[in-house]
């Protein structure tokens, strides 16, 4: 019965094992990058040494998890990965193609924003973002219709029946018109805005929706996020903010 009784080497073995599962729920928590990494190199060092000094049970505990190393490595060091990438110039060259194709599929939103503020012309135009804004649409009319820029300037036009209240703008689509919005009720926006510019941050308050006022006395644009409002705001600015502030 002697080979049931376990040797030096088995008991060695025994012991580094009980010491990596202890090593790793340690690692696991902290977020540190270098106890990642020191984590790797030692376990790295742990196989060479359960192969040199043929540990069969370490050995093949490593045998078992080593196709899946690369795959560990990636996702633990993803953030790092992301990083290196920055600064290499990849991911800005992403990021700017990206927001070249957003600012292409809001063209017509810019158009008709640009063409509202020369006319004086009213409006406010709410891009859904990642929260749904169901229960805002109810108070509108669903009409679901391609987004183009005669099609907002003609809803937007005093003349028609559909000027009041805001446009949501969802997947790219006219989604719903004459919506209403909560007004803000912040003191300081109330004693110095509108009612169209109180609904455009009342939304933005309660949602991460990106919006867009035109004023009907100035004609000046304005844009609303996270319950701030920026004034004045040029075409290239509009442009811009839309690509940075919107997730399609």
């Amino acid at each position: 019965m002697d080979f049931l009784r376990p040797g030096l080497a088995d008991l060695i073995d025994i012991i580094i094992i009980a010491f990596i599962v202890y090593r790793v729920l340690l690692i696991v928590r902290k977020t540190g990058s270098f106890q990642i990494l020191i984590g790797f190199a030692l376990v790295l060092v742990l196989y060479l040494a359960s192969v040199f000094l043929e540990l069969r049970m370490l050995t093949s505990g490593f045998e078992i998890l080593k196709n899946y190393w690369f795959i560990a490595f990636i996702i633990l060091f993803q953030p790092e990965i992301r990083n290196f990438i920055l600064k290499a110039g990849f991911d800005k060259s992403f990021k700017s193609l990206f927001q070249r194709r957003k600012k292409y599929i809001y063209s017509p939103i810019l158009e008709s924003v640009k063409s509202m503020a020369f006319r004086k012309t009213g409006a406010l135009i709410v891009i859904e973002n990642s929260q749904k804004l169901d229960k805002y649409v109810e108070t509108g009319e669903i009409i679901d219709a391609r987004l183009t820029s005669k099609l907002l300037i003609t809803i937007f036009n005093k003349y028609t029946i559909l000027h009041d209240g805001a446009v949501v703008v969802r997947n790219n689509r006219i989604h719903a018109v004459k919506v209403l919005l909560p007004l803000s009720r912040n003191i300081e926006h109330v004693q110095r805005h509108g009612t169209r510019h109180l609904a455009a941050i009342g939304i933005s308050e309660e949602t991460d929706a990106f919006v867009i006022i035109v004023s009907e006395e100035s004609g000046q644009v304005s844009t609303a996020k996270n319950g701030e409002i920026n004034h004045n705001v040029t075409q290239e600015e509009l442009a811009q903010r839309i690509a940075d502030e919107t997730k399609s």
